[in-house]
């Protein structure tokens, strides 16, 4: 798999734009995630293969649906 294609980048991408649309720092929405702050920078740099519940979490915390947020990074 190239990293261009690489799945985990591609949501990481997408939690990404999603958080700074919404004008949220890192630090906020790893809070409203429940989550540390540094394993969602590394989430976000596509370096994490994130487990199902957070990706929940993150998504909810983004005022999304999981579904919806795969959708934002075309996965």
């Amino acid at each position: 798999m190239s990293k261009v294609n690489d799945p985990r980048l591609k949501l990481g991408k997408a939690i990404r734009a999603r958080r700074i649309e919404l004008g949220m720092s890192q630090e906020e929405l790893a809070s409203r995630a429940d989550i540390h702050v540094t394993y969602l920078s590394s989430v976000e740099c596509g370096h994490r293969n994130v487990a199902l519940l957070n990706i929940i979490e993150i998504a909810q915390s983004l005022g999304l649906l999981g579904s919806e947020l795969f959708l934002k990074a075309d996965i």
